[in-house]
């Protein structure tokens, strides 16, 4: 039943009105997401034919940007390798790019994966750069990549700060960042 309804991009069955004495079902019938349906039908009969539930269910948790319950964890790998869906950082993964594509949403795409390691330190280099009189604190260099952590965004600074790019006057909270040696 939650097969079906995922493969047709179709709600989920509601139990809602379940009880202890009695079972109450409802079916929907409207589709939801159209293109959902068209990613399915291009990931290949032969390919759909061997998830199980549990990994339909995971991609419409996928689909509907829902949170993936951690006792999913272990279908992850079986669909990227497949290539269904791609990680987009520590323990996040969204649906592949094909879906976007069809979807004629290549930039939601970009912005769910997040940019790559490189062009994130581009960007807080150029914002040093860019600063270069003032200096930089942290919290605004979080501005920049907000989508990253705190500890993601002081790896990529580590980083810049070992390539010899940058340098960091002060310690703590009133340090701040200056482009070294431009």
């Amino acid at each position: 039943m939650f097969e079906e309804c995922i493969k047709e991009s179709k709600p989920s069955p509601d139990f809602s009105d379940t009880d202890e004495y009695q079972v109450s079902l409802t079916l929907r019938g409207e589709v939801q997401d159209p293109l959902f349906l068209q990613f399915l039908e291009k990931v290949g009969r032969d390919v759909l034919a061997s998830f199980t539930t549990r990994d339909f269910l995971l991609l419409d948790f996928l689909h509907k940007e829902e949170s993936v319950p951690a006792d999913y964890a272990d279908r992850i790998p079986r669909l990227v390798g497949l290539g269904v869906i791609i990680r987009a950082g520590k323990g996040k993964y969204v649906l592949s790019k094909r879906f976007y594509a069809l979807a004629g949403k290549k930039g939601v795409y970009t912005r769910k994966k997040g940019l790559d390691r490189d062009t994130n330190k581009a960007l807080l280099l150029k914002h040093i750069i860019s600063n270069r009189k003032d200096g930089v604190r942290f919290e605004e260099l979080l501005q920049v990549l907000p989508s990253l952590t705190y500890n993601q965004v002081q790896t990529l600074l580590r980083e810049l700060k070992s390539e010899g790019n940058v340098q960091v006057v002060g310690k703590t909270r009133g340090a701040l960042w200056y482009p070294k040696g431009k």
